[in-house]
């Protein structure tokens, strides 16, 4: 009888073994399915990820090559791209209904922003695709589509840092000039806290409006810095010109 329990138990600890490495190897495209197909739903724009992977034991996780799209009407390749993305979630949140995400590091990304910061431009439009997406401001909020289960899950985001940020524009205002400038680092906590949770839109609209913001607000600055160096060039050269003029006419009156 000793014996048999014996091999119970270690058949249940084999098994258990299987499951957690099939999960951990099959886990990183299950989290690149659902970033790719849920994503486009929300920013109607395409959405890439190189890969991830995530440990189901310790709950660490990386997120590589993601590319947010540009939306019709702009010309870029993309509109936000991050080389990689470290996250942490609580390991028995995986496989729950709210899935709880102890950080988020974002370091580094870049931000292609076209068109007018103070009107019309790419990241703007994607907004609104979001607003769209998730109801507007006071509006009902859309049920997930059929079988799109990772709609479904809520989310708890507990710290998410952004740091190391390039925004390039391109733009009339820069008169056809590239120029970058940095992004200011963004830090958000206690996304989704509580029993409900947040929803992929939600977090979306939260991160996504908060770079925007920073965005337009850190191209503002740089455009203007750039037309105060414009007019302080030219003053110069017109202070030059007077210098040279008055040096010329004091050798005309030695003569």
């Amino acid at each position: 009888m000793k014996k048999i329990l014996i091999r119970v138990v270690l058949a249940v600890v084999v098994l258990l073994v299987v499951a957690v490495v099939v999960g951990a190897m099959f886990l990183g495209s299950i989290v690149k399915k659902g970033v790719e197909t849920v994503g486009p739903s929300i920013t109607k724009t395409d959405l890439k990820l190189d890969g991830a992977s995530l440990s189901v034991l310790s709950g660490s996780g990386t997120l590589k090559g993601f590319v947010l799209g540009n939306p019709e009407g702009y010309k870029g390749d993309f509109a936000i791209k991050v080389g990689v993305v470290d996250v942490g979630v609580k390991p028995g949140s995986v496989f729950s209904d709210k899935i709880h995400v102890t950080h988020v590091r974002i370091n580094g990304p870049e931000i292609a922003l076209e068109g007018n910061p103070a009107g019309n431009n790419n990241l703007t439009k994607i907004m609104d695709n979001v607003q769209a997406a998730t109801g507007g401001s006071g509006g009902d909020k859309p049920q997930p589509k059929t079988g799109e289960k990772g709609a479904a899950k809520k989310l708890q985001v507990d710290d998410l840092v952004i740091t190391g940020g390039k925004i390039h524009l391109s733009t009339i205002l820069t008169a056809g000039k590239p120029v970058t400038v940095p992004l200011p680092d963004i830090h958000l906590t206690n996304l989704g806290e509580g029993p409900d949770g947040i929803t992929a839109g939600e977090l979306t609209k939260k991160v996504l409006g908060e770079v925007t913001r920073s965005t337009l607000s850190a191209a503002a600055k740089g455009i203007a810095d750039l037309g105060k160096g414009a007019v302080d060039a030219a003053k110069g050269a017109a202070d030059g010109v007077g210098k040279a003029v008055k040096g010329v006419g004091d050798l005309l009156k030695k003569k």
